[in-house]
């Protein structure tokens, strides 16, 4: 039986069953049809080769092709191929004594199968640990304006980007939102370090307001990625985590595009020195894409109140998929990978080196800021540097039709805050070769010059 859309003849112009994500009904156009990949290279049905700038969907840290981990996960499956985390298995053990290892505490972890359902993961657990610790009125969850969090209902309430939310409030209750760490348009004068501090006194001061009785977590992606690429000074983190200390807040790190070396760090909280948080979540990157798997990892003192006798004391929650064995079989050569190769510090050096060349862009009539923490950059796009107004949609999608055209895909933080969908991101495989990178920067520069 032949299929509506052929992959192997021609462009597509059968009628496709497929529902494309987050893309736009355009009648005269078809999405992009990839067949193969190699490294940080994808080709697609018309043999045209594209270098992948976003890495998937920040995801594809390791690239295309990585034989070890196709071998890992076949392995797996000829061994166990399916086993639930109502008990264990190997894989699930081994995973969740590394990723504690990694994250510098002791942390017990619960899996999943997404970004997403990591952060509803983490909801629940912190909804329950305030309960069962006295606190049943701490339920309130405070994020950032401009952060993603998920697409799950409870994801997506606390993800606070307007647009994302168009048409599917109101949400779950229980989740407010401060101003970010944003000192290129920020609220107060100062430089970015004195702008970012009085951004966590913004969060003090809503604790304050609602009362700390009511509040149960904060949740913050160290960069926050999608939003803009808003990259905080050190100090934010860490008055971030004092703040929480004081009124026995739970501090939530959203490591899903942060980790696993996307900065230059194998998280991004550590790169602020002291910093500890109370649970991390984790997906993407955990394993460079090849197979599904989200992670929740929380500390040791919080997972001991769930250790109680009683018939509603334990976590009532469970994943069908997640901790699947050859998913947590993936993550483990994955981070083998990281460790052995050095992709840490390969990222810290060439984010520098080769990557930070596009900070040379400043000076353009048309670029505000360039922003970066490692492999994760972003250009904000301006139509006027002094009042900062945002470059308008139809310039901001001829950069990246333009990009593509020259063979590179690149992104922008599109269906997130009204009117501001207006920087550029780039955030490319961290096995990318200094050429791909050089290919990055030539490509980017040439095709802002020529605006």
């Amino acid at each position: 039986m032949k299929t509506e859309v052929e992959l192997t003849e021609g462009p597509q112009t059968k009628k496709s069953h497929l529902w494309n994500a987050i893309t736009r009904y355009s009648p005269n156009t078809e999405p992009t049809m990839a067949v193969s990949g190699k490294g940080s290279w994808f080709t697609d049905d018309q043999g045209n080769r594209y270098l992948d700038g976003v890495s998937g969907l920040w995801c594809l840290n390791l690239g295309h092709g990585q034989q070890e981990i196709v071998d890992a996960a076949a392995d797996q499956m000829k061994t166990l191929s399916y086993f639930p985390l109502t008990m264990n298995h190997p894989p699930a053990v081994k995973l969740a004594g590394k990723i504690s290892e990694l994250l510098g505490a002791d942390y017990q972890v619960f899996f999943s199968n997404s970004g997403s359902e990591a952060n509803e993961t983490a909801f629940k657990i912190i909804r329950q640990y305030h309960n069962q610790t006295g606190n049943p009125g701490k339920y309130k969850i405070i994020s950032r304006y401009r952060g993603y969090h998920g697409a799950t209902l409870g994801a997506l309430s606390a993800t606070a980007q307007a647009n994302r939310r168009v048409k599917y409030d109101p949400g779950v209750p229980g989740f407010l939102h401060v101003h970010p760490p944003y000192s290129y348009r920020s609220l107060f004068d100062g430089t970015p370090e004195e702008t970012d501090v009085k951004a966590a006194d913004l969060l003090e001061n809503t604790i304050l307001h609602e009362g700390e009785e009511s509040v149960a977590a904060v949740i913050m992606e160290p960069f926050i990625s999608g939003g803009g690429v808003i990259v905080p000074s050190v100090k934010y983190i860490q008055r971030v985590q004092e703040i929480c200390k004081k009124y026995h807040v739970l501090l939530v790190m959203d490591e899903v595009v942060s980790g696993y070396g996307r900065t230059g760090e194998m998280f991004g909280f550590q790169h602020a020195p002291g910093v500890q948080p109370d649970i991390v979540t984790m997906a993407k990157g955990l394993t460079s894409g090849y197979l599904p798997l989200g992670a929740t990892a929380v500390k040791s003192e919080i997972y001991n109140v769930f250790k109680k006798e009683g018939k509603d004391t334990h976590f009532r929650h469970v994943s069908t998929y997640g901790g699947h064995p050859a998913a947590c079989a993936v993550a483990l050569k994955n981070i083998e990978i990281i460790e052995r190769e050095k992709i840490v510090e390969r990222v810290r050096d060439l984010g520098k080196s080769k990557l930070g060349k596009l900070h040379e862009l400043s000076d353009h009539p048309y670029v505000g800021e360039v922003r970066q923490a490692g492999f994760l950059l972003g250009i904000e796009m301006v139509a006027d540097k002094e009042t900062k107004e945002p470059l308008d949609d139809e310039k901001m999608g001829w950069v990246l039709a333009e990009c593509k055209k020259r063979g590179l895909i690149i992104g922008r933080n599109g269906d997130t805050v009204p009117g501001l969908s207006n920087v550029l991101i780039i955030a490319p495989p961290l096995t990318s070769t200094e050429e791909d990178l050089e290919f990055i920067v030539e490509t980017v520069g040439a095709v802002i010059r020529n605006l």
